[in-house]
């Protein structure tokens, strides 16, 4: 049985004793009809949630079941939780979609219906806007995210220089401050120079550079140098706006011109251009409301934490990220951005079956001091940031603020970054003994999978990660660079990264690895796993210690196949009993051929040559320095791999090599037929992505 189907089936077994073991549950129900001054039976169902937790709390030494019948659910406020919360493990608190249901909770509201200004223009008043300063930054249109007005309509501008001048540098204050002048090119000049002096104040410049996102309003513009200036903190060294990065211009009016685009002015006017098909009877809109749909919040470590809360069955859509007027600064994997479901010092919370979309920001973050806890078979998509957020961005000296022990099992986490694209799709910054197994993850701007959170050989906490079984692909887009598949971090002695299969990763400059062991990582495991259609290489190691790479496939990855940066005088890696298939590009990229690194074991094999270069030399002369004794260069055998099926037609090439073969269509997701169906990308978004490289390939 495989590792994570037997935890699954563990879980449900620990949760049916929870809920008709010796202690027979109490049953609150819910209902869109109901109302919180009933009693939450049957008959008299409560309205909300919150209603049903305040019941709950007075219910001690059993169960509770929260039945939530079907329906649209409206929230006016976040459902918390907190010490009052805590529960036992033969009393958990359970909130459940009634059987064969899934309640939809929003945290928006609707919009009233729009009126037609033309055909291709529709407007709607909304008192709340122009009178008390309502001003979302999402919307919602017939379940789809809509797009605030933008240019150009896709792809991206490039500035023709950045000049910073700072401000204030003072390292006893608590930041610093700057004014960035950007050289606009002419076609985004056009936008803004006729915009008022109020409307210009509200429009939004989205940088991308490097690995970053930074966003900056407009502070003034220059007609005479077509020129506009930012302001923020100062520019990061080693990761700078410069003329290579890009940048699009948000919520300009002027820039309101294609189908799905908005804008809200002040004046309490949303306008709005209709997709073909849409009629304003046809149509209905949400704006969001609220930031989370839930907060699990203790306050003390074990006595006064939350525990043994359960969510199945239910649905949570629309929630916000409201971005401050400064706009948001640059930081990795917008690393301190929050979920719509955030966890603090917690134990045993689950979220089975649940569906969780259309966020501002994260989906889910299990975040200081929480244990023992899961997300299962949870479908989170149309996400503004991430999937799931695990651990704290800072290091705490107390073991027991150090979240560990979450499974994130089964899962479908698909199309992210819509507002923070620097977002990954599932990351555990500071923890340790987390799984992440058998998840589908596509569709993200940025890596898929992030494990750790120190950066050089320093104390890490993040130990035992284990990351497994996870189809990972259709990432990057070509929009930030520096990023990959599965991407670790520092000191993680323990963590294993197993059988995932990684594919079709792609950034903007450098980067697009499938394996990534970024600065310090050590003791980092890797094996089993397939990777292809990669841009750079399928395995990349910036700099760290003593990693194992082993009985892998890399195959027809564009660029490289294998990198290496940074020289160091310690044993950088192991490379033993892996298969390195392609038939573009080079073997080795960078400096690998110059780390200090034990390659031993593998099969090379290039389609376009009989022979293979090892950063120019011929395998003979790459073992006269101690490389690849018994490896070689030949075949393996893959049934086709042109249309990606490297299966083997026989064996007898891997087996000089002591190459296992794993069954790499065990990785994503498992169960019924329709949750595998479900999982599948889209062929329109797989074809747009394969559009988006050939482009990109071709202007290089």
């Amino acid at each position: 049985m495989m590792p994570a189907l037997k935890i699954y089936l563990l879980s449900a077994l620990a949760l049916s004793f929870v809920c008709t073991g010796s202690l027979r549950a109490q049953t609150l129900y819910v209902a869109a009809n109901g109302d919180d001054r009933n009693a939450g039976t049957a008959e008299k169902p409560l309205a909300t949630l919150g209603a049903a937790r305040d019941i709950a709390r007075k219910i001690t030494g059993k169960p509770v079941e929260v039945i939530v019948r079907s329906g649209t659910y409206f929230m006016q406020e976040t459902l918390v939780l907190s010490e009052e919360d805590r529960r036992e493990e033969n009393a958990a608190l359970i909130f459940r979609g009634e059987n064969g249901a899934t309640p939809v909770f929003y945290g928006g509201k609707r919009i009233p219906k729009f009126k037609k200004v033309s055909e291709q223009l529709w407007r709607v008043y909304l008192p709340e806007a122009a009178l008390y300063g309502w001003n979302f930054q999402q919307l919602y249109i017939n379940g789809r995210r809509a797009v605030r007005a933008q240019a150009p309509n896709s792809g991206f501008y490039k500035p023709r220089y950045v000049r910073e001048t700072i401000l204030l540098a003072d390292s006893t204050l608590p930041s610093d401050f700057a004014v960035q002048k950007i050289g606009m090119p002419v076609e985004g000049m056009s936008w803004l120079r006729d915009l008022s002096y109020d409307e210009l104040q509200d429009v939004m410049i989205h940088f991308y550079h490097k690995w970053d996102n930074t966003t900056r309003p407009v502070r003034s513009l220059s007609l005479k140098d077509t020129s506009v200036a930012v302001s923020g903190r100062v520019m990061q060294p080693w990761n700078q706006i410069g003329e290579t990065s890009t940048f699009r211009i948000e919520n300009v009016k002027s820039a309101l011109d294609a189908p799905g685009e908005w804008y809200l002015e002040k004046s309490g006017f949303l306008y709005y251009i209709p997709l073909p098909g849409e009629t304003p009877e046809n149509t209905t809109a949400l704006a969001p409301v609220l930031d989370k749909f839930v907060e699990i919040l203790g306050t003390d470590h074990g006595r006064k934490n939350v525990s043994h809360i359960h969510f199945e069955n239910l649905a949570f859509r629309v929630a916000r990220y409201q971005m401050a007027p400064t706009g948001a600064e640059a930081l990795q994997a917008a690393a301190t951005v929050e979920a719509a479901v955030q966890v603090d010092f917690a134990d045993h919370i689950s979220f089975r079956n649940c569906e969780i979309s259309q966020t501002g920001g994260n989906a889910i973050w299990f975040r200081r001091a929480v244990t023992n806890s899961r997300v299962e078979q949870c479908f989170l998509h149309d996400l503004g940031a991430g999937g799931v957020k695990i651990g704290e961005t800072f290091y705490r000296e107390n073991p027991k603020d150090i979240s560990h022990h979450i499974i994130v099992d089964n899962n479908i986490i698909r199309s992210g970054g819509k507002v923070f694209p620097c977002a990954v799709a599932v990351i555990i910054f500071n923890g340790h003994d987390n799984s992440l197994t058998h998840n589908e993850v596509a569709d993200f701007r940025y890596s898929a999978i992030s494990v750790g959170w120190v950066w050089g050989y320093g104390h890490s906490p993040s130990k035992r990660n284990f990351i497994a079984y996870n189809h990972l692909h259709h990432i990057g887009w070509g929009e930030l660079s520096d990023m990959g598949g599965v991407y670790t971090l520092g000191p993680s002695e323990g963590t294993v990264v197993r059988n995932n299969v990684i594919h079709h990763i792609y950034a903007y400059d450098y980067g697009g690895w499938g394996l990534y062991t970024d600065e310090g990582s050590t003791g980092v495991v890797m094996e089993n796993n397939l990777v292809y259609a990669c841009k750079n290489s399928g395995f990349h190691q910036h700099y760290g210690k003593e990693n194992i790479i082993r009985n892998n496939i890399f195959a027809n990855n564009l660029r490289g196949q294998l990198q290496g940066t940074r020289v160091e005088p310690h044993l950088s890696l192991s490379f033993t009993n892996n298969i390195v298939y392609y038939g573009s590009g080079t073997l080795l990229l960078s400096n690998w051929h110059k780390m200090n690194i034990s390659s031993d074991w593998n099969c090379y094999f290039d389609t376009r040559t009989p022979g293979v270069r090892f950063a120019g030399e011929t395998l003979e002369e790459w073992r006269r320095k101690g490389k690849d004794a018994h490896s070689l260069i030949a075949d393996p055998g893959f049934v086709d791999p042109g249309k990606y099926d490297f299966r083997f037609r026989d064996t007898e090439v891997i087996r000089k090599i002591n190459f296992r073969p794993f069954d790499y269509s065990e990785a994503g997701v498992y169960g019924s037929e329709s949750w595998k169906t479900k999982a599948r990308l889209d062929p329109a978004i797989e074809k747009a992505f394969d559009q988006m490289v050939l482009q990109h390939e071709a202007g290089n």
